[in-house]
């Protein structure tokens, strides 16, 4: 029953039943990434009348994180490039990354040296900084 519920009236942890019947009712299915998020598209490709262009959406492995999208499924999400990554033979260069979503609020945030929240004492303030106190 919790499961029934969270499915009715969460979004951030997987697809609601809303976008579950939309998705299996209009959906096609495209592709997965190395994450496990799945795109969709409209069937066939169908342009959207209200919107000009197809429809395309991802459905999130786990939670709703849209920093979780690759750049390759980004681009195609957000129509900058019409081929899917699943149809190119793209090799990434020796230089490139490899995709890593958003740390922020995550215990692997970056956190510079004198960050409150960095481990180890705060640096003392060097010469060119003057301390403010009330009524100066």
């Amino acid at each position: 029953m919790k499961l029934f519920l969270l499915r009715i009236f969460t979004w951030w942890n997987g697809t609601t039943f809303g976008t579950q019947l939309w998705t299996w009712r209009f959906g096609e299915f495209v592709g997965t990434d190395e994450t496990g998020n799945r795109y969709f598209r409209t069937r066939r490709g169908k342009i959207d009348p209200a919107l000009g262009f197809e429809r395309r959406w991802v459905v999130y492995e786990g939670y709703a994180e849209a920093t979780k999208v690759s750049p390759d499924w980004h681009g195609w999400l957000h129509h900058t490039v019409d081929v899917p990554p699943t149809d190119e033979n793209y090799q990434p260069r020796e230089w490139q990354k490899p995709h890593q979503p958003n740390l922020t609020g995550t215990p692997a945030a970056y956190r510079p040296p004198g960050s409150t929240l960095a481990s180890g004492r705060r640096p003392k303030a060097t010469g060119d900084y003057q301390a403010w106190t009330p009524g100066q």
